[in-house]
């Protein structure tokens, strides 16, 4: 059985081991500074042992990108996935102006609520950017940080800002309706690959959820996290950084950067992978991870 508040599109998952992963997920109402009533935050929390591993998704995503990865990591350590504000499955309340800043708050209340210990940050992409955020603004919380093709040096586009009824609503919509006619297009060619129409379910389900058209118009106006490149060397703390070669989204050179400006840092990049990692390389990924926790990066 699957959770009342999630989307009916669920139940067209066929693949056992997604379907036990989102049979896994919890929710909580969380109290925040943000809404005066609580907000009811999705989350996943496996395994037991080590320093909590807390892993961030990206941008226009949820704690299905960890599907694959999550398991993993829970075989040696706790780990958990949350859906960030405005994001996933989490709940996206109409008086919330959806930003980084409002990101950061939920996520340190939700850390503050349910592990209130020392954690091992972990964010892919926009997931990346939202935990350098959190680093900076909390040091004490976290001992170390694996950012996985992160978002820090490319931001949104500067139009972002400037969007306007109805063209907002367009250019978000445009988002659910790629991951639409692919998975039309995936259920009538016998040749495309289950492994892809997967992919596609899981990518577009939280997209479902009501308020998603609003919190991402918000979010999007900000400009995300184009304000966060001059900030970067101010890391201190031990950092591995994942990258896929073969990235189409951002450019490499950013891998570099990374490196440079962070002083306690190491950079492994991934060959024959893209964008995300966590779910094209798994296992590689997660080896990498237990890897740097073992060597003492901490």
């Amino acid at each position: 059985m699957f959770a009342n508040f999630l989307p009916s599109q669920v139940n067209q998952l066929t693949d056992l081991e997604a379907i036990a992963f989102v049979q896994s997920i919890q929710r909580t109402a969380l109290a925040t500074s943000l809404s005066q009533q609580p907000i009811l935050t999705t989350y996943i929390h496996k395994g037991r042992g080590g320093i909590p591993i807390l892993l961030l998704h990206g941008f226009d995503s949820s704690i299905l990108e960890f599907r694959l990865l999550l398991p993993l990591l829970a075989i040696q350590n706790e780990t958990w996935a949350v859906d960030l504000l405005g994001f996933g499955f989490t709940q996206r309340q109409k008086e919330i102006s959806y930003s980084p800043t409002a990101i950061k708050i939920h996520l340190y209340d939700f850390w503050k609520t349910l592990i209130n210990r020392p954690i091992i940050l972990v964010g892919a992409s926009m997931g990346g950017a939202t935990a350098i955020e959190f680093t900076l603004a909390y040091p004490e919380i976290v001992k170390s940080l694996v950012l996985i093709n992160s978002l820090g040096y490319t931001g949104a586009p500067a139009f972002s800002k400037y969007l306007f009824p109805p063209f907002d609503f367009f250019a978000v919509e445009y988002l659910r309706q790629r991951h639409i006619l692919a998975l039309n297009l995936g259920s009538i060619l016998p040749s495309f690959n289950a492994k892809i129409v997967l992919a596609i379910q899981c990518a577009m389900l939280h997209q479902e959820m009501p308020g998603w058209h609003d919190a991402m118009i918000s979010y999007v106006k900000t400009g995300g996290y184009s304000d966060l490149a001059n900030r970067i060397a101010l890391l201190d703390k031990p950092t591995l950084i994942l990258w896929g070669e073969a990235d189409d989204m951002l450019p490499p050179e950013d891998a570099e950067k990374f490196q440079q400006d962070i002083a306690n840092s190491q950079l492994i990049k991934l060959n024959n992978c893209g964008h995300a990692p966590q779910l094209e390389q798994p296992q590689i990924t997660s080896q990498h991870i237990l890897q740097f926790l073992n060597n003492g990066n901490f």
